[in-house]
């Protein structure tokens, strides 16, 4: 990957929850290549375990090295393929759809980007405040625009997963995609809606504000499991850190006199 001044840490979880017997989530978590993201399988049965597996597969080997922009544009590229072998594979099987969500984060030098489709969200923790980088695929969330301003959206509310983009979900797929870049400190979150389904934003918060991604990760999927952990839930916990941020304290060894 791009040389980047930032040292990268990260730590993952996923639970199948207190409901769903097989976990239709799957994490991939490569902070040395620079590359984190959390795929939501639907299909039911195996079939979304597979469709979230296959995502993933098709994110483990991205090469490392160049600048954000061809990392990302890489990214989709493999993404477009998982989309084509998972309509492909629906086909073979006579099933109307194997579908997985996927929320992406890569970085490279001082920028970070993310590539999505679904309602796997990522979330970005910077100066004690919580910003949703991505956007919801869903009818939801479809209806919440459509109606912006009017704060009326209660007559015919779709079902809040029912999303509208997932790798295998139609022959041809949309990724979305945003960046900027990196500050010292900034911690990202990756998950699946089984998580934002049952914890507050205020709670993900506190959670992420430990700063240990292994304690954060923990913590979220707890929180998910105590309040009813009706779906599969998944956590991916992202921290830059800058060792030359004039802002860090640097400790010296005290000098004795002769």
């Amino acid at each position: 990957m791009e040389h980047s001044p930032f040292h990268w840490t990260s730590a993952s979880r996923s639970h199948p929850g207190r409901v769903r017997e097989v976990n239709e989530d799957a994490c991939l978590e490569q902070s040395q290549c620079g590359v984190w993201a959390v795929a939501d399988g639907m299909g039911g049965h195996s079939l979304g375990e597979f469709a979230s597996r296959l995502a993933i597969r098709s994110l483990t080997d991205l090469p490392p090295e160049g600048a954000l922009d061809e990392r990302a544009t890489a990214a989709e590229m493999r993404l477009l393929d998982a989309n084509r072998r998972l309509r492909a594979e629906a086909e073979r099987r006579d099933v109307p759809v194997i579908g997985s969500t996927i929320a992406t984060l890569l970085v490279a030098g001082t920028r970070f980007a993310c590539v999505w489709a679904g309602d796997s969200r990522i979330y970005l923790l910077r100066g004690g405040r919580l910003h949703q980088l991505t956007r919801d695929h869903s009818q939801l969330e479809a209806l919440r625009a459509m109606h912006a301003g009017s704060g009326d959206i209660t007559l015919d509310r779709p079902p809040a997963n029912v999303i509208t983009r997932a790798l295998g979900g139609h022959d041809e797929l949309q990724l979305d995609a945003v960046g900027a870049d990196v500050i010292d400190g900034d911690v990202f979150l990756l998950c699946s809606d089984g998580l934002t389904n049952e914890v507050s934003e205020a709670a993900i918060v506190d959670a992420l504000l430990h700063g240990s991604c292994r304690l954060a990760a923990d913590a979220l999927v707890d929180l998910a499991l105590e309040r009813g952990g009706h779906d599969n839930i998944t956590a991916v916990v992202v921290r830059a850190d800058d060792p030359s941020s004039p802002e860090r304290t640097v400790l010296h060894p005290v000098l004795k006199a002769d």
